[in-house]
């Protein structure tokens, strides 16, 4: 018993850490939404939000999400699977996979904004060298969240490589040697090994990136700024010209769909019990 409240009091600063800077702050955001400036009880602040488009910000921000998600899983299996393997000039090779996640968001959003600018951009110069016309990437907004999915892939990537990695070493050699005995080829034991066994460490990866996707704001701002709008930089922007209350009703939008996600990761992607 004592050696469980001494563990206990070990975590408390923790969890004072987590209590006073988490949900304290949405706590207070989830109370602001629902007054006015003065403070009294209303639903004007969530009704104002449809005069902002909430429903196209939210369908911006589930776009981004959902498609950084994907190009991030697919480019750490692949590259994953490469560091997985003992080939020659493997440390620099990771090394050099890695290095992005130790750039600031703030130089990694900038240096993107000059590759996909659309004139004298480096991305229309290489389209250029094929002989392809140059792309106007702020166009319409689909494109223009494509640039923002793909900025914070080259970003975030490694640290879903990481996770991938670390559940494929744990992965028992022995597996892939028995397919192999048996005539499965490589992709057959991506498909019905690698896969089954990285389901954990994938749902992790989700986790914690789809959590991160929803709260993307500095690197969207300096590409995009606010057009279009996430959730995010609409609450920013609420904040910036209208109210304090009309801007937490913008942020408590989401923390539901954190929150959400959060749940639905646990339950069906491995984190539940069975």
């Amino acid at each position: 018993m004592r050696s469980e409240v001494k563990y206990f009091l070990f975590t408390l600063p923790a969890i004072a850490y987590v209590a006073f800077f988490a949900f304290y702050p949405s706590i207070q955001a989830v109370i602001l939404s629902f007054q006015t400036t003065n403070g009294q009880f209303t639903l004007n602040n969530y009704e104002e939000l449809f005069y902002f488009n909430i429903y196209g910000t939210i369908e911006n921000t589930i776009i981004v999400t959902v498609g950084a998600l994907l190009i991030q899983l697919f480019l750490a299996l692949g590259v994953a699977s490469i560091l997985a393997r003992e080939f020659r000039g493997k440390k620099i090779f990771s090394t050099i996979s890695i290095i992005p996640l130790g750039v600031a968001t703030v130089v990694a959003a900038v240096t993107f904004s000059f590759i996909f600018q659309s004139v004298g951009g480096y991305a229309n110069s290489l389209l250029h060298l094929f002989g392809l016309k140059g792309i106007n990437w702020y166009s319409n907004n689909l494109i223009s969240l494509l640039v923002v999915m793909i900025s914070d892939s080259w970003k975030n990537t490694p640290l879903v490589t990481l996770i991938l990695l670390s559940g494929m070493l744990s992965i028992p050699k022995e597996l892939y040697y028995a397919a192999s005995l048996d005539g499965a080829g490589p992709f057959r034991r991506f498909i019905h090994i690698t896969l089954p066994n990285l389901k954990k460490f994938i749902a992790i990866a989700l986790i914690i990136r789809g959590v991160s996707e929803f709260n993307i704001f500095a690197l969207p701002l300096i590409i995009i700024g606010f057009h279009p709008l996430l959730l995010t930089t609409l609450a920013y922007e609420l904040y910036s010209t209208t109210t304090i209350n009309l801007s937490a009703a913008a942020a408590v939008i989401l923390l539901v769909f954190i929150s959400a996600l959060i749940a639905i990761n646990i339950k069906y992607a491995g984190g539940g019990r069975r």
